[in-house]
């Protein structure tokens, strides 16, 4: 039992999301007994079990343990979320949703329910009220950047271009460092048509993260095309020599990349190609 309780207590720690061991390693703690011999660490042992027993579809085992929670917690809306995860896993998705609501109800600020009710929503399809849920969870969570990056493809789910790109602009700017962020601006700006902007968004990229691929192939595309469309709305943000030396670097970056990496023949022989004619 204590080696049980102990690789349980690490996975806890480690935020690791391993349904089949918790499971395993959970299930005869439950159905003994011997979890109420862990003190104060049972009933965080009974909410990760009951998580995990969701997880890999054993209904019966996440029951007992969200009983048990309710018999010691009542009324607790950790425990009702809980309930409402168990609805979500049987399919009664509106019984689930009513419970996060009131939930929310009496704390709008409880983090848990609010990304609950976000993720019931869109997985029902009902996407403008998941975009407004998630709005709100963000007036009061502005630090969450997972938050602003799950918004961002909601929008881009809709095709709402600027506004996705507006979330990824905050998600920076709480990670600055992050170079997928920039990459994931970049595209959406491109989608856009703001080419000068990807491509200083995709420059940055490769600033952050050297011969990253899809870095340099958006400054060769960005670069590329300024040069063969011409400036229009984007003169005056670079000089054309500065176009043609960005491009012809993100060439021979990306032709190295190709000839030193482990891809087929054929398919390095294809994006070379590619690459030199663009």
């Amino acid at each position: 039992m204590v080696s049980a309780a102990k690789v349980l207590q690490d996975l806890r720690a480690s935020a690791e999301r391993k349904p089949d061991i918790v499971v395993r390693l959970g299930k005869s703690l439950v159905e003994t007994g011997a979890v109420l011999k862990l003190d104060a660490d049972a009933w965080l042992v009974y909410e990760q079990v009951a998580i995990a027993a969701l997880d890999v579809g054993d209904d019966a085992l996440a029951v007992k343990c969200i009983e048990a929670l309710g018999r010691r917690f009542p009324g607790s809306a950790r425990v009702r979320r809980l309930e409402g995860m168990r609805l979500e896993a049987a399919g009664k998705l509106s019984e689930a949703g009513e419970i996060y609501k009131e939930i929310l109800r009496e704390d709008e600020t409880n983090v848990l329910a609010a990304k609950r009710q976000v993720m019931l929503l869109h997985t029902m399809g009902r996407f403008p009220e998941a975009i407004d849920a998630l709005v709100k969870y963000l007036d009061i969570n502005y630090t969450d950047f997972e938050g602003w990056l799950q918004l961002a493809d909601l929008y881009l789910e809709q095709l709402m271009y600027s506004q996705a790109g507006f979330c990824m602009e905050e998600a920076i700017m709480l990670q600055p460092q992050n170079h997928i962020f920039h990459l994931k601006y970049a595209e959406i700006l491109y989608s856009q048509d703001s080419v000068g902007l990807a491509l200083k968004q995709f420059c940055r990229v490769v600033e952050l993260c050297k011969d990253h691929v899809r870095g340099l192939y958006g400054i060769k595309l960005c670069a590329s095309r300024l040069l063969r469309e011409g400036f229009g709305k984007e003169k005056g943000f670079t000089s054309e020599e500065d176009l043609k030396a960005m491009d012809l670097l993100a060439t021979e970056r990306l032709l190295e990349v190709y000839r030193s990496g482990n891809s087929a023949a054929s398919a390095k022989a294809a994006s070379a190609k590619w690459i030199e004619s663009a």
